[in-house]
């Protein structure tokens, strides 16, 4: 199912005892199958407008529309089994294995039980957890990044044209942050989910959003836009503080790596079940001193060096495992962070994570110089 559109016009959330509402008079229309961000400092009140489309937290006033359906005449529970909803730290549920908290709402919904294992398999593999492996293990067994990548799974399970996302990559380390990134955007290539997604960190808003909105006190919209436009043109001073300095080289974020010409044939990449002796000769021809090790579905495990293979029996535990690795979701920000990071090309891997090239620190370079001469270029013609 895909996504819908969702309404929220004129809603306000006023808490008893206070004098001031949390949400105050909201108006905005988060369009059918887009990613819609709400960024703004903490207790500026985009939590609270995200969990009213759920009625996790019931408005005071106002009204809003979910695929044309007036959510508050709807059972609220009835309404959130239509709604997926992914939390930072996954929120799983900790004495249920990974199969059973994806199949939570389908469960609920009454789904038989052949249909909810072939769902649940479904969804791990949809986000890049092998079934067998995973599907009974517990949470407190998976690391940071595979208990959110469940949760987005349970969200998704029903397939609910509408998803909430609040926070959900940010108790992760940075190098995880970026792999989840790309993941959601994969996904969404091929899902169309109506997404609604807060956050507090500008650089996830542009990598992320098809539109954002930047929310100030009260959740007053102070601009809603794309993400180039708000680059180029920050509503007001307070939106230019979000942007930042430095916003020619946030353009980078707006590009992908797939933008640009990545190279598909700068090493030498091959299965692990070739023979060394075989690989070490083929390194020697091509003078190479580095291959790329390929697990049976391509995609990338450990670099190996030609030295390594003398002594290799074969190419199973041999060599170190690959690092920060960049998908042709990925920015050209993250892409340069990994060539940081590895000290070299970027792997990068397409929409399954099978190995499709490298990229390089010149082809990015090459990039922000082109940004920086079209921005002097635009800057002195107004």
């Amino acid at each position: 199912m895909s996504g819908v559109e969702i309404q929220l016009d004129h809603v306000t959330k006023r808490y008893s005892g206070s004098r001031e509402p949390a949400v105050k008079d909201v108006t905005m229309t988060i369009p059918a199958g887009k990613i819609v961000i709400l960024v703004g400092p903490s207790g500026c009140g985009k939590t609270t407008t995200m969990r009213m489309i759920n009625r996790l937290i019931e408005p005071t006033s106002g009204t809003i529309t979910i695929g044309g359906e007036d959510a508050l005449r709807l059972n609220a529970d009835e309404l959130r089994r239509k709604i997926g909803y992914a939390i930072q730290q996954a929120g799983l549920f900790p004495h249920f294995t990974v199969a059973q908290n994806i199949a939570v709402v389908p469960g609920l919904l009454g789904w038989d039980r052949k249909r909810i294992e072939q769902r649940v398999d479904e969804m791990m593999d949809l986000v890049g957890l092998d079934p067998a492996q995973f599907r009974t293990r517990y949470p407190r067994q998976l690391s940071g990044g595979q208990q959110q990548r469940v949760g987005v799974a349970r969200a998704l399970a029903a397939d609910p044209p509408v998803l909430l996302m609040d926070e959900p990559f940010g108790a992760v380390d940075p190098i995880t942050r970026g792999n989840l990134q790309d993941e959601l955007l994969r996904l969404q290539t091929d899902l169309r989910k109506t997404i609604v997604f807060v956050t507090h960190d500008f650089d996830e808003a542009v990598k992320l959003g098809d539109k954002i909105a930047v929310l100030g006190e009260a959740s007053t919209i102070m601009q809603y836009d794309t993400p180039e436009a708000i680059l180029a043109n920050p509503a007001n001073d307070t939106v230019a503080g979000f942007v930042g300095a430095g916003a020619s080289l946030k353009q980078l974020t707006l590009l992908r790596v797939r933008d640009v010409n990545y190279n598909d044939d700068a090493l030498t990449a091959v299965s692990e079940d070739t023979s060394p002796a075989q690989l070490r000769s083929r390194m020697t021809e091509a003078g190479k001193t580095y291959a790329l090790v390929l697990d049976g579905r391509r995609r990338p495990q450990r670099w190996v060096h030609v030295r390594d293979l003398s002594t290799a029996a074969s190419l199973a535990a041999v060599g170190r495992p690959v690092g920060d690795l960049v998908s042709t979701q990925s920015t050209l920000q993250d892409a340069l962070e990994a060539i940081l990071a590895e000290g070299g090309n970027a792997v990068v891997t397409g929409t399954r994570g099978e190995y499709v090239g490298t990229i390089d620190i010149r082809t990015v370079t090459d990039t922000i110089q082109q940004i920086r001469e079209e921005h002097e270029t635009g800057s002195a013609a107004s």
